[in-house]
């Protein structure tokens, strides 16, 4: 017989260690939470319910499929060249989805309408339908997510000198009108198809490298062809309308049409909502406090989330102190049901799949993060006027133990926690994406 030394329990796995420790770390992070009035639980159900629009041109460099080959130019660029991007409609969708079962929660996916599959025919952008995009939405019933639309003025002979909506030449204006016109429609057919409302998204290149010596006519033409796009009603349980300004772009420096304050009046007048892109002001000026500021004369926005270095550059989002102010206004505010979240970059430089796992991830960390926050106190003490308990604790609840709560979120939704997730990046680069050719 044995020894009692001689007897050893049995050893744990390592798998079984983990979520041991995983289960403690969650359960001290939980108390401490609580302590400052947080409910942990409540705040990961909250997350759960927010569908981030996820581009789709992240997977291809913005390059579509209507015309294979060819150069985006028009105020757009894409630096880099990571092997293995996606070539074909399947292959997007195919990296996507891996994308997807990286990020936790369930999400949408935002096409724009030079991802038309053109069936061996030649259909040009004032004459695209559904019929063009059937096999994307058979794609997205089958993984039951929504699909978002983006008007596509760019990349195209018919930007003239840059000029789509806004050009003098009013036949020039008509093929365009007759594309916004088709691509709400496009947007209505996904959101019946789906039964979930689709966000179709307007933005133009429109504008000028040097000083303009008339900048109010392009904006009266642009009124002029906004008007027509948007003449004929549309069911706003299937489509709503955005309308996205910017600063400036890639050769058109000095003056943009389509500016803040212009689209900010348009959206105002017309009922269409306003999207804010992080990448398309000033370099030093960020779009957070424009959430409440714009919200207080809108009932909805829709944000793309960049981040643009020294200019708009659409840098892989990650999670800066400015993602996280956007995050703030939109929780604490309470803006969660009137803000549609969508993300806007585009980098070549590394695997695309791991680009839109990083981006997508870091847009719910900070949800996360300002879900976390105690803003029951920290309101308390601003209205009290105690700004010295405000700044304290917005201060020390940073180093709280959100990490924990992250895991726990992933694990309960079933996709890698921590820095997991990379290694199964790795793996399909391996088995797919290393594959593909030039």
């Amino acid at each position: 017989m044995p020894s009692p030394r001689a007897r050893s329990k049995p050893k744990k796995s390592a798998t079984t260690r983990s979520t041991n420790t995983s289960e403690t770390a969650y359960a001290i992070a939980r108390e401490r939470y609580a302590a400052l009035g947080v409910d942990t639980e409540k705040a990961l159900a909250r997350l759960a319910k927010v569908a981030i629009s996820i581009h789709c041109w992240q997977g291809d460099d913005v390059g579509g499929f209507e015309n294979p080959g060819g150069t985006l130019g028009d105020g757009l660029a894409v630096t880099g060249n990571y092997p293995g991007k996606a070539r074909t409609p399947d292959e997007l969708r195919a990296d996507f989805e891996k994308a997807a079962s990286l990020i936790p929660g369930k999400h949408r996916f935002n096409l724009h309408a030079s991802y038309a599959e053109m069936g061996g025919s030649r259909v040009d952008r004032d004459a695209l339908s559904a019929d063009q995009f059937r096999n994307w939405i058979a794609w997205a019933k089958g993984l039951g997510i929504a699909l978002d639309f983006n008007q596509t003025y760019f990349a195209h002979p018919k930007v003239d000198r840059g000029w789509t909506l806004t050009h003098p030449d009013a036949g020039i204006r008509k093929f365009w009108v007759e594309h916004g016109i088709r691509c709400r429609e496009i947007g209505a057919a996904f959101g019946r198809a789906l039964g979930k409302t689709c966000l179709t998204n307007l933005w133009i290149p429109d504008g000028m490298k040097d000083t303009p010596a008339d900048r109010r006519g392009p904006r009266e033409r642009l009124i002029e062809s906004l008007d027509a796009i948007y003449r004929k009603p549309v069911d706003r349980r299937l489509n709503v309308d955005s309308v996205e300004p910017k600063l400036f772009g890639i050769g058109a420096e000095s003056y943009t049409p389509g500016s803040h304050e212009f689209y900010l009046g348009y959206a105002a007048t017309r009922g269409t909502l306003l999207t804010l892109d992080a990448g398309h002001y000033h370099p030093t000026e960020g779009i957070a406090d424009k959430v409440s500021s714009v919200l207080s004369f809108l009932p909805e926005i829709a944000l793309h989330v960049s981040r643009g270095v020294r200019w708009d550059s659409d840098h892989v989002v990650t999670l800066t102190d400015d993602l996280q102010a956007i995050a703030q206004e939109i929780v604490w505010g309470d803006y969660l049901d009137r803000v549609r979240i969508g993300l806007d970059y585009f980098d070549a430089s590394i695997h695309r799949v791991a680009a839109w796992a990083i981006g997508t991830r870091n847009m719910v960390k900070a949800l996360l993060l300002a879900l976390l926050a105690p803003i029951g106190l920290l309101k308390a003490a601003e209205l009290e006027g105690d700004y010295t308990t405000r700044l304290a604790l917005m201060e020390d609840s940073k180093l709280l133990p959100a990490g924990a709560v992250w895991d726990r979120y992933c694990e309960q939704l079933g996709v890698p926690a921590s820095n997991d997730w990379i290694q199964e990046v790795k793996r399909y680069e391996q088995e797919v994406t290393s594959r593909r050719g030039t």
